[in-house]
């Protein structure tokens, strides 16, 4: 029984992850939960790769 709820629990969590990376993805994010606040290319240096391309 244990066992049980665990996988279920799993299953939820992996399940809403899923569908949050699909909704992100569809509104044209390309860098979900970037840690530097898509501010990566503005950076010296940098070849406008990540997450700012779609929004710059």
């Amino acid at each position: 029984m244990t066992n049980l709820i665990i996988i279920i629990i799993l299953t939820l969590i992996i399940g809403l992850a899923s569908v949050y990376v699909y909704k992100e993805k569809k509104k044209g994010k390309k860098c979900i939960g970037c840690p530097s606040g898509c501010t990566c290319c503005s950076k010296a240096g940098s070849s406008r790769g990540g997450c700012c391309d779609s929004q710059n």
